[in-house]
């Protein structure tokens, strides 16, 4: 186990480097490295490793939930208003149409498992998105109109309203059906989650002022580690109470970020979200690198030329999407152009959820990770290299007084 976990971090590491070097995401090395390192090509992989890559896949989204949560200022989701709410879930909901509609006809799947497979490939990058978003803010290229808060805010939630149908889908193609009580789960599970993670993110504020009032600090390390302890077990509630009531754990998770983000003073939540983009660096290497392991790249070629069309018709459907969300909006045409590139990456939570259907047994878990692993490789390189070629040329620069 040990020589894999050196391979993973070493290869993986060096191959991200390579990437970054020729201006391509890093996630794509990674994954690389993963496909050759893993059992369909050199299998230098411990099976322990893979046998346990579902929990490390778990808690890696959970790192890049909490970070996205205390990047994310509610702020800039009021500022932006209704444009960014819209964003959060309509162009999602044309992609995942888009696989309802096609899929069954390219990919030979049921409408189930299309809506199962739209659901992996709906959800909009973080770890593409929000660093180039930060990076606009910082220097100042589109904030006049309020353009990477729009997007970030928007693609931080776009996740979370995919995740949470994803877990229905799911349940639905387990059964064999769907009912209307599947779908009325969705807002009740959002509700439930924001709620129960409003309360943990201000009792765990609450805890840290106290300690700190009487003169107990607590080290930023060491919040770290209870908000994670406590982020497993906001997960274990969604566990413990499936088939009681539907809560989101994810949301949750997200949202208990936000508020202590809110209640904590600029420099603690800083702190905590550096924090996490530190973790979020060794935990986004084995999420990669054990998606990459877990990749029948023999299925993948197969799946290959149709897969590809079905991720461009599926791209064509999520740009509707986001233009519709930006009508009657400030921004010209070149902004919103811009939009529509900055939402095409994906890979993060294809990452942590493209195997999972495979893992629980579902007859459509082997071409759903290919198609969702064939779309990173397309569309993070994509959206990353053409927001970093065309920022320039498509937002206007706010000058400094």
């Amino acid at each position: 186990m040990l020589t894999s976990l050196a391979l993973i971090f070493l290869v993986g590491l060096s191959m991200a480097a390579i990437c970054q070097k020729i201006k391509l995401p890093r996630i794509i090395g990674m994954l690389v490295t993963g496909i050759v390192l893993g059992p369909y090509v050199l299998d230098l992989l411990d099976p322990s490793i893979l046998s346990i890559s579902s929990e490390l896949r778990q808690m890696a989204l959970i790192i890049i939930l909490l970070k996205a949560g205390l990047s994310l200022d509610l702020a800039d989701l009021k500022k932006v208003g209704r444009p960014a709410v819209m964003m959060s879930f309509v162009p999602a909901s044309f992609e995942i149409l888009a696989f309802f509609l096609f899929a069954p006809y390219l990919l030979g799947v049921t409408r189930m498992e299309a809506a199962v497979m739209g659901s992996v490939l709906a959800a909009v990058s973080p770890a593409v998105v929000v660093p180039r978003m930060v990076q606009l803010m910082d220097t100042k290229y589109g904030t006049s109109k309020s353009i990477p808060q729009l997007v970030m805010a928007g693609a931080s939630c776009d996740d979370i309203f995919v995740i949470v149908l994803f877990s229905t889908f799911v349940s639905m193609a387990q059964g064999g059906s769907a009912h209307l009580m599947d779908f009325l789960s969705i807002p009740i599970s959002i509700v439930l989650g924001i709620i129960l993670g409003a309360i943990v993110g201000f009792l765990l504020s609450l805890f840290f002022e106290t300690a700190y009032a009487h003169k107990h600090c607590v080290r930023n390390s060491m919040k770290v580690i209870i908000v994670l302890g406590i982020s497993f077990l906001l997960m274990a509630i969604e566990t413990w109470t499936k088939g009681i009531v539907s809560i989101s754990g994810l949301l949750a998770i997200v949202n208990m970020a936000c508020v202590v983000k809110i209640k904590s003073i600029a420099s603690v939540s800083n702190r905590l979200s550096e924090k996490f983009g530190k973790l979020w660096i060794a935990a986004e290497v084995i999420l990669f690198v054990l998606v990459g392991a877990a990749v029948d790249i023999r299925y993948t070629m197969e799946a290959g030329v149709v897969a590809i069309g079905m991720i461009l018709i599926a791209l064509v459907f999520r740009s509707i999407g986001v233009f519709i969300c930006l009508l009657k909006t400030q921004l010209n045409g070149k902004e919103r152009l811009f939009c529509i590139i900055a939402y095409l990456p994906k890979a993060t939570v294809q990452a942590a959820i493209g195997s999972v259907p495979l893992a629980m047994g579902l007859p459509c878990g082997k071409i759903v990770l290919s198609v969702a692993v064939l779309a990173i490789l397309i569309t993070a390189p994509l959206g990353a290299l053409g927001m970093d070629f065309t920022y320039q040329r498509l937002l206007l620069k706010e000058e400094k007084f």
